[in-house]
């Protein structure tokens, strides 16, 4: 596999540290493209259609979508969240594969919460999880987030991750992500070594 070929998939659990591992990446020249936050252009590109469909509720006085709102509205209902989902993906898929395609010739890195629903998942050489303790990635979440104990319950309970990613003709590379507080330099330093590790086997 030459160098300026390889399409990573990069996913973890809510505060395994995903973001954390492409920003190591993105230093090694990988383009990456944060899924999740284009998530919210796609939201906004269709942003027409959601008030169509959900009404004027799920605005905030700049006109822009809520999207605390839009989730509370969807929130345990499956059929709303089908018919969010069945309006945003669509349009998240497409602005993926003008991303990849506008990045052909650099190493990228797809990095998304939902891997394994993005349009590029059957096509990835890689995929790496990022992987840390519930009590951890609890802790962070408390600290970056500042959210209720009850509404980190509700997120953690919603998520599911392996079952989604195994047997796939990918490889699959995990990264184990402990770092914490006076911990985190050390960590830091371990994250590269993985990562060296996983791009030196990529890359032959």
């Amino acid at each position: 596999m030459s160098e300026d070929r390889i399409l990573l998939g990069l996913t973890g659990l809510y505060c395994a540290g995903k973001n954390f591992v492409g920003g190591i990446l993105e230093k090694k020249g990988f383009a990456v493209l944060d899924v999740d936050k284009l998530g919210h252009a796609a939201v906004e590109n269709q942003k027409n259609i959601i008030a169509e469909r959900f009404g004027v509720g799920v605005f905030g006085q700049d006109g822009m979508v809520d999207r605390r709102a839009l989730g509370e509205a969807v929130f345990g209902r499956p059929e709303e969240l089908a018919a969010l989902e069945s309006i945003v993906h669509p349009e998240v898929n497409k602005l993926t594969l003008e991303w990849v395609d506008s990045n052909r010739d650099r190493s990228r890195v797809v990095n998304a919460a939902l891997l394994h629903r993005s349009v590029m998942f059957d096509r990835l050489d890689a995929l790496i999880l990022v992987k840390a303790p519930c009590l951890l990635r609890l802790l962070r979440a408390r600290k970056r987030d500042g959210l209720s104990w009850k509404e980190l319950r509700r997120r953690f309970k919603s998520q599911r991750f392996d079952v989604y990613y195994y047997g796939k003709k990918a490889d699959i590379y995990c990264i184990y992500n402990w770092g914490f507080g006076v911990f985190s330099r050390l960590n830091r330093h371990c994250l590269e070594k993985r990562v060296d590790t996983i791009l030196n086997i990529l890359r032959g």
